[in-house]
């Protein structure tokens, strides 16, 4: 039994719309886990933003090192997630289905507070520019509407 009153076990319901969001998302981007770090699309404004979420397990492979006796999800990981979510914008145009946006710079990155197994973080970002395949995009990632990184992530658009 829970002992969370606002929380609730997971029904097949809730299964089903998990499925349906990682769906959604692969059907987006090519990455796949354990390299995907966007459980959900709450918003893209197709070329303009994104937002998303990745809720960060318990038990991710990350925090057996990083750090054992305070585990703390690595900041280049949130960069990634904050690329990931960059990237929907961009890619979620039918004209570049089957695109992969590289990374190609970080510029800027601030971290504020860690994150921490079982938050849900929360990226936020905005395509400032897009000249030929190159794409800059400025953005933060929030844990329960707190900014905890922010940074300019500027990524490459290729066949895969």
């Amino acid at each position: 039994m829970n002992k969370n009153p606002g929380c609730r076990d997971k029904t097949r319901e809730d299964h089903r719309c998990e499925c349906e969001q990682l769906r959604r998302v692969t059907g987006i981007l090519p990455h796949r886990p354990p390299f995907l770090f966007v459980s959900r699309i709450i918003c893209v404004q197709h070329g303009q933003s994104a937002l998303a979420e990745y809720d960060v397990p318990q038990d991710h492979m990350f925090f057996q090192g990083h750090f054992p006796q305070e585990p703390v999800f690595p900041g280049v990981i949130t960069l990634e997630m904050m690329a990931q979510t960059a990237a929907l914008a961009v890619l979620a145009e039918s004209g570049l289905s089957g695109q992969v946006a590289y990374l190609a710079a970080v510029e800027n990155a601030r971290f504020r507070k860690p994150i921490r197994p079982g938050d849900t973080l929360r990226a936020e970002m905005e395509i400032e520019s897009m000249r030929m395949n190159i794409c800059r995009a400025r953005g933060a990632a929030l844990v329960d509407g707190q900014e905890v990184a922010s940074a300019v992530i500027v990524f490459a658009l290729g066949s895969a």
